[in-house]
Formats: structure tokens, sequence, C-alpha cells
């Protein structure tokens, strides 16, 4: 079983994973004649009891660092709760807790509901630890070699 498995099956908090159970609540909307669920992420439990159905883990990627930063620097940092509400739409299944925004957007062109909520200080303070153990992602990119993309013209 992989550490990351692992870390989905029960409550942890390392240097990169930190499970917290997330406030999920439904409201009926009435639109017209049609009623619909819809969800709201009101917060994070950060100390969670017991590991249920609400709890997902947190787990910071090194690759996804620059996103960090991004993120951290914002006027309000966001954790983004992505869940699957296709099966039953009363009980929605996590399937990512992601602190980093481009992550969260590639499930938005599918069937999924991405939430966000406000990141507590003490999950921003542990990814500025993160960065700061693992240095700053900077993307740079190589300069194109001359000609590169061009047509020859014979």
């Amino acid at each position: 079983m992989s550490n990351q498995q692992t870390a989905y099956q029960k409550l942890v908090k390392s240097e990169e994973f930190w499970s917290m159970e997330c406030g999920l609540v439904s409201h009926e909307i009435t639109t017209g004649v049609w009623l619909t669920t819809q969800w709201q992420l009101t917060g994070f439990n950060l100390q969670p009891d017991s590991f249920n159905e609400r709890v997902a883990t947190l787990q910071l990627h090194r690759d996804e660092r620059t996103d960090y930063r991004f993120n951290l620097s914002s006027q309000q940092p966001k954790l983004f709760l992505v869940v699957d509400i296709v099966e039953d739409e009363q009980h929605p299944k996590i399937v990512t807790l992601t602190a980093s925004q481009s992550a969260a957007g590639q499930y938005m062109d599918g069937d999924y509901l991405v939430l966000s909520n406000d990141m507590p200080l003490p999950i921003q303070a542990w990814m500025e630890a993160f960065i700061g153990r693992h240095g700053e992602l900077l993307e740079t990119r190589k300069k194109k070699r001359k000609g590169a993309g061009r047509s020859s013209g014979k």
C-alpha cells in the first residue's frame, strides 16, 4: 500500500499531509418550478476526532510550489474542495482537497463541483514551512534554439 493511500485512510499530520474535516452544508434552492440542492463549504476542522466521509487529506506536492506561493500571496488564500455529486446528491463524495487553483481548475470541466473557502492560518504557516524546506519553484523557460518552429522554406 502506498504512503498516499495510507494517508487517506487515517488521520495524519506530517510535512506533506494534513487531514481535516470539511464543513459541507446543503441548501434547497427553488428556481421557478425546479428544486435543486446547492452545496457550500463552510470551513475546516483542523483536528477531527475520527476519520469519516467528511475528512479529506490535503497533500502538498513539490511541483505545485509556484501555485502555493501564488495562493498564499493573494489577499485571501483559499483551499479548494472537489466533490462528486453525480452518484448521490444527498451525500457528496470528496474527490480531493488542494491548495492549488490550477489543480482544482482541472476538475471544473467534468461532472465535479469545486468549492472553496478561506485557508486557515495554521495551514498557511504549514505551507510556508513546506516551501521553505523545499525552496521556491521558479518556472523558467529555456531559450529556444534559433530557427525552432519555423519552416525551412525548402
